[in-house]
């Protein structure tokens, strides 16, 4: 019988483990689906919490100590003690704080927990085998990225390390596990000095501790945080705004500790961590990729921009001049609709592909255009193709076909921060192709008509489903089609501006994507966000120009 033992908490007693011989392993759980975790529990448990009783159902874990770090923990626990299936299941109790009387409590109940071991184990302590495992791990030397926030498992640390050419450093609730050594001793002895050293690690989030304890998470060499938190997590999520007080640049992700989160759901945490990466000049080099050749002399570059609805191709001369451009639909494949883009704007620029230096390439579509261009985020894209069209551009608000976005600039129109709307349709222009096909209207119909509304309606819900419900049965009451549309421009504007205080989002705002067409979500967005909002007549192909300007850079060009 194996006797290995899987723990979730860097409070989890591993140097007592290992005095009785037993072998652990961190869990590390990344779900397929959480079918088996959604049928023994509720569905509304913390993403970590149901991918830990999915790992211990696929892999068969039959030994397991938890602690107490969250009530969804809590509820795991209970979960598995009622399945029947576990040999070895304990619970271990850590304080909230540490003082003399919850060390001296805590020392108790490792001893409970110590007493289990030795009979699992069938072993008796050994204060030198416990000692050894005391390891310090190496601290990063020179610059590098920290992962802060909480557990996402080694795919989460994988997919952030191969997104940026610095280090990065696992600060996470259970990669900061660091403990003072203990000196051997008999167990009666060792456990006082041992649980003082386990609640004396930099306090996780649960803890009843100062946010400043954990400033020595982040030492001096950390050029960039990248904050981590589970979806529905009681303790990290409200724990998002703790890495402002560093005073370095952040990027916030979220996780549900399911595979579809980097693969067909990728897109999004992939192009936040491109962004951010770029952000700080610490993209990668492509493994294995040769640079796309170009023709520093040509007097032509092309950006081309793959959307989730449209693509969109920009050529620009020398001077930056737009000298053809054409927006299409993406269809069923990137490369298509990025093939028709190009060559429907070099037809209007009046030129062959052979006549462009460079193309660089952005959007979610970006990675699968080929090797004939640079790929570049459409965050660092649509900044700078909001800084050329107005310098004066502080906010950028790019409202697409699956997300949104909002960009804060600064002077130079580089990208200070960023954020997009989380993994949902609604408030995007999906979600307005939506409505407009429950309205039986197109979307250019809908744009004009929601401008002369008399009644004021309110759509509540924040999901699109939901949202095409609560249409239906306005329509059933004989609402007005415009009173309608003015609810869900409305709609769309509150969580767009809702997006752009998160950012801290300043005047003044210019809109790009293709909703800037939508003349009432701009009226009702200038609302909710109390200052004009500018549109240019090249705002749909922010991104695409943004992209160009890249190429004519790379190509030795500096506006």
């Amino acid at each position: 019988m194996s006797k290995t033992i899987y723990y979730a908490c860097k409070y989890a007693p591993l140097e007592l483990f290992a005095g009785y011989g037993a072998t652990f392993s961190a869990l590390d759980p990344l779900a397929e689906s959480f079918s088996c975790a959604e049928r023994c529990a509720h569905a509304n448990l913390c993403g970590y919490a149901k991918a830990v009783l999915e790992q211990v159902e696929q892999s068969g874990i039959r030994a397991l100590v938890l602690t107490n770090c969250c009530d969804a923990m809590l509820r795991v626990y209970d979960v598995l003690a009622a399945s029947g299936k576990m040999e070895f299941l304990q619970l271990l109790p850590v304080p909230h704080q540490s003082t003399p009387a919850t060390r001296a409590r805590f020392a108790r109940d490792l001893r409970r927990l110590a007493d289990a071991l030795q009979r699992y184990t069938g072993q008796e302590f050994d204060a030198q085998r416990a000692h050894a495992f005391f390891v310090h791990k190496p601290h990063a030397e020179g610059p590098h990225l920290t992962l802060l926030g909480a557990h996402g498992g080694s795919v989460l640390y994988d997919t952030v390390q191969k997104a940026f050419a610095l280090p990065v450093v696992d600060a996470t609730c259970t990669g900061n596990r660091e403990l003072a050594d203990v000196a051997p001793a008999a167990l009666e002895d060792f456990l006082p000095s041992y649980a003082a050293a386990l609640l004396g690690q930099i306090p996780c989030m649960r803890m009843d501790a100062p946010v400043s304890e954990r400033a020595a998470l982040v030492d001096g060499q950390t050029v960039g945080i990248v904050y981590h938190t589970v979806q529905f997590c009681d303790y990290y999520a409200p724990g998002l705004t703790a890495p402002e007080q560093f005073h370095l640049p952040v990027l916030k992700i979220e996780t549900d500790c399911s595979r579809q989160t980097f693969t067909s759901g990728g897109g999004q945490l992939s192009t936040r961590l491109g962004a951010f990466a770029e952000s700080l000049n610490a993209v990668p080099d492509t493994e294995n990729k040769e640079a796309p050749a170009m023709n520093t002399n040509a007097q032509y570059a092309a950006g081309i921009d793959s959307g989730s609805a449209s693509t969109d191709a920009v050529i620009l001369d020398r001077s930056g001049k737009i000298c053809g451009w054409a927006i299409v639909p993406t269809g069923a494949g990137a490369a298509t609709g990025a093939r028709q883009a190009l060559e429907q704007a070099l037809t209007m620029a009046g030129i062959a592909e052979s006549d462009l230096g460079s193309k660089v390439y952005t959007g979610y579509g970006r990675e699968f255009l080929g090797d004939d261009g640079a790929a570049v985020t459409e965050i660092t894209c649509h900044a700078r193709g909001a800084h050329h069209l107005d310098p004066a551009v502080r906010t950028v608000i790019d409202i697409g076909g699956q997300d949104s976005k909002v960009i804060r600039l600064s002077e130079s129109g580089a990208v200070e921060t960023f954020a997009m709307n989380d993994k949902c349709a609604a408030g995007t222009g999906r979600f307005l192709e939506m409505m407009a096909r429950t309205l039986q209207m197109k979307l250019p119909e809908m744009s004009e008509l929601g401008l002369d509304w008399h009644n004021d309606v309110t759509i509540s819900s924040m999901c699109t489903v939901f949202a095409e419900s609560e249409v239906v049965s306005l329509i059933a009451r004989s609402t007005a089609p415009a009173d309608i549309i003015h609810g869900l421009n409305k709609s769309v504007a509150g969580k767009t501006a809702a997006l752009a205080r998160r950012t801290g989002g300043v005047a003044p705002f210019m809109m790009t994507g293709g909703v800037a067409r939508n003349r009432g979500v701009v009226k009702e967005l200038e609302t909710a966000l109390k200052a004009p909002v500018e549109v240019s007549e090249y705002s749909q192909l922010c991104g695409s120009l943004g992209a160009a300007l890249f190429a004519l850079e790379k190509m030795g060009v500096k506006l």
